[in-house]
């Protein structure tokens, strides 16, 4: 007797009539002001607790420093082939940022795929790609630039910052980040259907958009970046006046930067994709909830930490709110 499966069992959900690209699902939560609102309550409060110096030094430095086998920040960096290894360690070394984990809430309606193990790893792998593609258009396009004028770019400056002043190199990242953390907030306001999707005419064409533009943000982190050690790489080549050398460097820094994340994304795909699969299916609201909270999180994020409280570090705005251990 042959048993013929159900196909309401294996087909994956339907596109809801508001669906307009792989980030809006046309699948809207109730009480969407509410999520909206305690999503960035969280982002905010993450401003509060965050401390730079524990994830650039405590974590970051010790990373690199145990994969390069030497002091990092004290060694030069002696030659191409060295510039090239620091760029992917230090790309490591800085994995683990708001930004780098809010970018892969884009990714999350691919992460729950209908099939077989092997399948669910292939679906996945495809937004990785155009992930990838926008991210190193963007990384290497920066680092062709550093090569030719980086000597001359704020980045390259070490002054010390100044109390009641802002430096170039401050004023780049209020506005690279300022202008990420507002494109994660209103991408994650789409998600959820507060406000109009921003792909829906260009995914008619190229559905894959969104994940390109995603790339795109997260290339960009390289642009405002003040990570010391990322700033020790700006120095090399914009010195070295090689445009290959500095694509090559930013595109590796990029890469490492979001290896792990990738890793880890694989990983639950590969293992409890199915699960996952059968939970969205049941209602795929949950998954346009987990990509908007995502989203809105790091976006408000992003933007209070460059934007706001930078300024009150600086002592321009009179105070914000930080915990005892910042």
């Amino acid at each position: 007797m042959v048993h013929v499966r159900d196909p309401e069992l294996v087909r994956p959900p339907q596109a809801a009539p508001g669906a307009t690209s792989t980030l809006v699902n046309g699948h809207f939560p109730r009480r969407r002001g509410l999520i909206v609102a305690l999503s960035a309550l969280v982002g905010f409060l993450l401003t509060v607790v965050w401390s730079a110096e524990f994830v650039d030094q405590t974590i970051g430095d010790n990373v690199a420093n145990t994969l390069l086998g030497h002091d990092a920040k004290a060694t030069p960096i002696a030659g191409m082939a060295a510039g090239i290894a620091f760029a992917f360690v230090s790309g490591l070394a800085g994995t683990f940022t708001a930004c780098n984990i809010a970018a892969f809430g884009a990714v999350a309606p691919m992460l729950g795929g209908a099939g077989s193990r092997w399948h669910r790893l292939g679906r996945a792998l495809r937004p990785l790609g155009w992930l990838s593609v926008g991210m190193i258009a963007v990384s290497a396009g920066y680092g062709v630039l550093v090569g030719l004028v980086g000597t001359r770019m704020p980045q390259f400056s070490t002054a010390p910052n100044v109390p009641g002043e802002l430096s170039g190199r401050s004023i780049q990242s209020m506005v690279v980040f300022g202008l990420i953390g507002l494109a994660m907030t209103y991408l994650g306001l789409a998600a959820i259907g507060v406000v109009p999707d921003p792909f829906a005419r260009i995914s008619a064409r190229f559905p894959n958009a969104p994940m390109v533009v995603m790339g795109v943000l997260i290339g960009g982190f390289l642009i405002g970046r003040p990570f010391p050690l990322f700033r020790q790489m700006f120095r090399d080549a914009a010195e070295s006046g090689n445009p290959l050398y500095g694509a090559a460097a930013f595109t590796l820094q990029s890469i490492g930067n979001i290896v792990i994340m990738a890793a880890l994304f694989l990983l639950v795909t590969y293992t409890v994709g199915g699960r996952l699969h059968r939970w969205i299916a049941a209602d795929p609201r949950r998954i346009t909830v987990v990509t908007a909270v995502a989203l809105i999180v790091a976006g408000v994020f992003t933007f209070l930490y460059w934007d706001v409280r930078l300024l009150a570090r600086r002592e321009i705005l009179p105070w914000y709110p930080v915990a005892p251990w910042v």
